[in-house]
């Protein structure tokens, strides 16, 4: 597999937020979301095999592991890391931006889907796969990353309009007012969590935490 980092912290975003966990950060991504802030992780990044992988989790001593990018699901051996993943009792959560099929990954144990819709202001809503939302089991999330009203009004959208796990979590772009769009879901009385990014909190943007 082609890595960027592999590194252990506190999962600051989706179902494991606030838990000790290891992350794969695999290099590649389809997407060029203007918002991103792991742009580094474009690069081909260094090749890795799936038994050092495991192992350099062992070492960290956590239940949890969160496959992330760049965009794992471009890499076909992580369907075979995630397998290997949860064999060993890991759960894993597994963040796809959302443009690709989802469909392999449904029938794994103790696997976590947290699929992005892209809004307008990532630059990249043409490229959601609508597919997914209908194919998602109730322990997944959907993840909408709302920049501005225009986003919000499309998220609210599909809510209404697009079939959609219970998991609906709305995440203001870092820097942006989450009060505001706190307000919005309120107003709206939607059922979405808002979450926002635990890990910049604790340490602001820092590679690797």
């Amino acid at each position: 597999m082609r890595i960027i980092e592999v590194f252990h912290s506190i999962q600051g975003e989706g179902p494991f937020t606030g838990l000790r966990t290891s992350f794969i950060r695999t290099a590649r991504c389809n997407l060029r979301c203007s918002w991103c802030d792991t742009t580094y992780s474009f690069g081909a990044g260094r090749e890795r095999s799936i038994p050092s992988l495991l192992a350099e989790v062992t070492r960290h001593r956590t239940k949890y592991v969160c496959l992330t990018g760049g965009e794992p699901l471009l890499q076909s051996a992580s369907l075979e890391l995630v397998r290997e993943l949860s064999k060993r009792g890991y759960a894993t959560v597994i963040e796809t931006g959302g443009s690709l099929d989802v469909s392999p990954y449904l029938g794994i144990p103790r696997v976590v889907l947290s699929v992005d819709v892209k809004c307008p202001a990532s630059g990249m809503s043409t490229k959601n796969r609508w597919e997914n939302l209908g194919l998602l089991r109730p322990t997944d999330v959907v993840k909408f990353v709302i920049q501005d009203r225009t986003d919000y009004l499309y998220a609210r959208r599909a809510l209404r309009d697009r079939p959609m796990t219970e998991n609906v979590v709305f995440q203001p772009v870092w820097g942006t007012d989450a009060g505001k769009l706190a307000d919005w879901v309120l107003h709206d009385r939607l059922d979405a969590r808002i979450l926002l990014q635990e890990h910049k909190l604790l340490w602001g943007e820092v590679p690797g935490r």
